[in-house]
């Protein structure tokens, strides 16, 4: 059963009701909607905790399961809500919030660093980009300025949808090459920081992130590292 996605219409949704349609045979519950980010994108599942009418559980992350759905994973081995039963869920609210605001950094570090991407992972604190660069930049500080200076100009993040041929007619919005955007469900969603005249980046994205890039706050970028013959691995952090 396809889980409805709370978090793709309301990343600052924080709390919501569902109802338990299964459990995986790894001990997962099935939801019918899901406020909790399953893993995916290179930004880890949400962490929190269900109640329901006889229990409660803490929440280690969430995954997606075949069909559509969303399972969410229990932090113990412990009695699972039964299959129908009403619970209440709650995210760990600032550990979401530190991943929207590093996954919208990451996006504008694209910006700064005009190169394909091959690689991504997000975290609570950092998050990094490979790049195809065979050469390191020359002015680390000067890129760092840069992607603050976008941060403080405090645009909007918003998104959008288009169908998968507008996508495949387009093939210059996907910037990462080694993880392609969902299709095959007819629409894909856009990401877009800035409107009109000042929209600097406009990317396929499935994952969370802040309504203004303001909102990430200061951020450094740390080393930068050699991954194969032409792979380099830039990392920022929130400050």
């Amino acid at each position: 059963m396809t889980t409805e996605l709370l978090f793709r219409a309301d990343a600052y949704l924080r709390q919501a009701e569902a109802r338990v349609t299964a459990h995986t045979p790894e001990g997962g519950i099935v939801v019918d909607r899901s406020v909790f980010y399953a893993t995916g994108g290179g930004q880890p599942g949400d962490s929190g905790q269900i109640q329901w009418d006889g229990g409660r559980l803490a929440i280690a992350t969430a995954v997606k399961v075949e069909g559509g759905g969303i399972a969410l994973v229990p932090a113990e081995p412990l009695a699972l809500p039964p299959v129908g039963a009403p619970l209440t869920q709650r995210i760990d609210w600032d550990r979401r919030h530190r991943h929207m605001r590093v996954h919208t950094a990451l996006h504008l570090l694209s910006v700064v660093i005009p190169l394909p991407v091959t690689g991504g992972q997000i975290g609570a604190e950092r998050g990094r980009l490979d790049f195809d660069m065979p050469e390191p930049p020359a002015d680390v500080p000067a890129l760092e300025a840069a992607l603050n200076a976008l941060i403080g100009r405090d645009l909007a993040v918003t998104d959008d949808w288009i169908t998968d041929e507008e996508l495949a007619a387009n093939p210059g919005l996907v910037k990462t090459m080694s993880v392609m955007p969902p299709t095959g469900q007819g629409r894909v969603r856009l990401v877009r920081i800035g409107q009109g005249a000042g929209q600097i980046d406009l990317q396929p994205c499935g994952g969370t992130h802040v309504a203004r890039t303001a909102e990430i706050g200061r951020v450094e970028i740390g080393k930068i590292e050699k991954k194969g013959r032409q792979n380099r691995r830039v990392t920022l952090a929130l400050a």
